[in-house]
């Protein structure tokens, strides 16, 4: 299969599209100017089920609507196309509109990127000790964008709102500084959108470097719900296969993370193959994926979805919270809710399923995961717990909240018993105070935590 892509200034060019009136497809052309749009011949013919369209997860997975704008932004740009106004004036207002939709939650841009020599790595992110992001500049589009997306701004015409680097000898310098660091995960966008040999340069200078302290390499993508052929028939699938059979001959482990939202994206024949070619190369395939309403937000969703993924070979790794950005108003499930799907998912499944961890938020403070509801002294609490931490301190420290039933993020909650904060809050506020210090300390922490282990 060849690869056809479709983006706003093609979208006409989708057959499918026809099944529309034409005021629903002017409206995804109004609503594409702001949630980034862009799909190919293989979600548009394989995946969505176009006789059910309106409902069809994938197809609201993939195009824009109106539901996914507040009302005041979509009319807004709808005005402004109606009345004739140029690009500029469109542009504008779309620039506008995105300010206000929090592009860069929990705090990645203020707080996530890092120093070398007193330069910003505007392409790395190293919030966690041992894990650290880089986003290649080539990497940062995809196959096709989901409406979902909480890196839409990779997706944009704004630059300082972007995560991208093209120095890997920067990248090298950077984790040889940092010996705590043991993964690296190749992110964007979608790495998977590079050719091999752009891959290949990026890979090759980890391998080639003396790191021995990192242990794993990781990639982030969407690739095989949007595009399998990537591991099949493209012209450089054999070698872009190569490479991950080189990091696995290296002894690094290579973990490719997988993004799978519903069942239907493990269906056809073409994403067998390709998941069965990854595995063969020596690498682990985990899933991830958001808790969705109108996608996924069901137990037999997610019971079958982690079913098939272990029948295939995949581990079921994470189920995370929509962030608070971009559609998170039409996307978003109360926090109880998605525990509840959780847990009633989980609990239908056999123990290989049990690898998956969620329901996940990506907050400023770390990873809070959502182990459940219960009630202390008569008071209803939802029981709280950090899976990663800025400060390592906080890590599998268990917390409380008041129950909110009605809660989408960590904002909305309050800590139980009447408590004027949460146990982390002060030091998180001198953490974001500094961020720069904050890391110089935990490294130092690591190191004088490997003197006492080496001499206990």
């Amino acid at each position: 299969m060849k690869l056809k892509t479709y983006s706003l200034h093609n979208l006409t060019e989708i057959p499918q599209l026809k099944r529309l009136s034409k005021k629903q497809r002017q409206e995804i052309e109004i609503a594409a100017r702001v949630i980034p749009f862009k799909t190919n011949n293989y979600v548009v013919e394989n995946l969505i089920r176009w006789s059910n369209y309106k409902t069809d997860p994938i197809f609201i997975l993939n195009f824009p609507t109106k539901d996914l704008l507040k009302n005041e932004h979509f009319e807004k740009v709808a005005s402004l196309i109606k009345k004739g106004a140029n690009k500029g004036e469109i542009t504008k207002a779309v620039h506008n509109i995105w300010l206000q939709l929090n592009p860069h939650p929990g705090d990645q841009l203020k707080h996530n990127v890092p120093e070398l020599n007193k330069t910003k790595l505007k392409g790395i992110q190293h919030k966690y000790n041992e894990t650290l992001l880089f986003f290649p500049t080539q990497g940062q589009t995809c196959h096709a964008y989901c409406t979902f997306c909480f890196r839409w701004p990779q997706f944009t015409n704004r630059q300082e709102l972007k995560f991208a680097m093209n120095k890997p000898d920067l990248l090298i310098k950077y984790l040889k500084k940092n010996k705590q660091i043991t993964d690296i995960l190749i992110t964007g966008g979608d790495p998977m959108i590079m050719s091999a040999n752009q891959l290949g340069k990026y890979i090759n200078a980890i391998l080639d470097a003396d790191l021995s302290h990192l242990t794993t390499i990781r990639i982030g993508s969407k690739v095989l719900s949007y595009w399998p052929y990537r591991f099949i028939s493209d012209p450089d699938s054999r070698d872009l296969l190569n490479i991950f059979k080189k990091v696995f001959k290296s002894g690094k482990h290579l973990a490719f993370m997988a993004n799978f939202s519903h069942p239907v994206e493990l269906s056809t024949e073409a994403v067998k193959l390709a998941i069965g070619n990854i595995l063969k190369t020596g690498a682990q395939i985990r899933s991830q994926s958001p808790v969705l309403n109108n996608i996924n937000a069901s137990p037999a969703i997610w019971n079958e979805l982690w079913k098939e993924q272990v029948k295939l070979g995949i581990i079921p790794y994470y189920m995370f919270m929509p962030r608070d950005t971009g559609a998170q108003h039409y996307f978003a499930v109360p926090l109880v809710k998605a525990w509840e799907i959780y847990k009633d998912a989980y609990a239908a499944t056999s123990g290989l399923c049990r690898t998956v961890r969620g329901p996940i938020m990506s907050t400023s403070p770390g990873k809070i995961q959502i182990t459940g509801v219960t009630e202390i002294f008569d008071e209803k609490v939802m029981v709280l717990l950090f899976l990663q931490a800025r400060d390592t301190k906080w890590t599998r420290k268990p917390f409380l909240a008041k129950y909110n039933e009605d809660a989408l993020w960590l904002d909305d909650l309050k800590p139980a018993f009447g408590k004027k904060e949460f146990f982390y809050e002060k030091t998180l506020r001198k953490i974001l105070y500094d961020s720069n210090n904050i890391r110089k300390l935990e490294v130092e922490r690591y190191y004088d935590d490997k003197k006492y282990m080496s001499s206990g």
